[in-house]
């Protein structure tokens, strides 16, 4: 029993790990495509129509989805939540098969 425990806690730990290095390497990306894409833009009109910034936009709103995912900054259906309908969906089911 001990030893389950700690390989689930091991296989959970591991998996925030991978959800942590997805979003690190998203945000890696994100810096230096749009880094070169503004240098493109410098090189060829000197930033008098910047371009780049709807790339940095447009893929930014996506990052910072990705980022509410893997950080657990949704307010609203976050991990907490979850619990908690967990756990009260699985009690509405125990009283229901007692009557049953």
């Amino acid at each position: 029993m001990e030893d389950s425990k700690k390989e689930n806690k091991y296989i959970r730990a591991k998996e925030r790990v991978d959800e942590l290095k997805k979003f690190y390497a998203n945000l890696w990306s994100y810096i230096m495509v749009i880094s070169a894409l503004a240098l493109i833009n410098y090189l060829t009109n000197e930033f008098r129509y910047m371009w780049f910034l709807w790339a940095a936009f447009g893929w930014g709103i996506g990052l910072i989805f990705h980022a509410a995912a893997t950080f657990n900054l949704n307010p609203f259906f976050g991990k907490s939540w979850e619990e908690r309908k967990i756990k009260e969906l699985m009690n509405e089911d125990e009283k229901t098969k007692k009557w049953r």
